[in-house]
């Protein structure tokens, strides 16, 4: 393979990585959750199988404060089919070329009952699920 074929090869997976974090992103803004991929969190996820557990884990592992209001399986399925709107293949990523993985940051958890209370407020609707 020569040197352009390897670029045109990879600029190839780039523009489908970019695609999956757009319509991923559109699906979050649509559903009024205020969350952000990057090429880091979808490389980290996409050694889990299944885009419905990767965004399942995604949620318990960062927001699991939605978990009182949703359950994970109706918060997964309502941002996949929004996401399959837009791009419906699934992720490909190769893990061996992901930025290499940093730890998972936990939310920090909150120390009284009205600091949790005034959080939960804040909760996004789910707009047209």
């Amino acid at each position: 393979m020569n040197t352009s074929q390897f670029y045109a090869r990879d600029s190839a997976h780039d523009a489908e990585v970019e695609a999956q974090l757009c319509a991923y992103n559109s699906a979050f803004e649509e559903l009024g959750l205020r969350f952000r991929w990057d090429v880091r969190t979808l490389a980290l996820l996409a050694t889990i199988d299944g885009e419905e557990a990767q965004i399942a884990a995604y949620i318990e592992a960062h927001h699991p404060h939605l978990l009182k209001a949703y359950s994970v399986g109706f918060l997964s399925q309502a941002i996949l089919e929004r996401k399959k709107a837009r791009y419906p293949a699934c992720v490909s990523m190769r893990v061996e070329s992901a930025p290499h993985p940093t730890p998972v940051v936990r939310q920090p958890q909150m120390s009284s009952w009205r600091e949790r209370v005034s959080y939960e407020v804040e909760l996004p609707s789910l707009v047209g699920a």
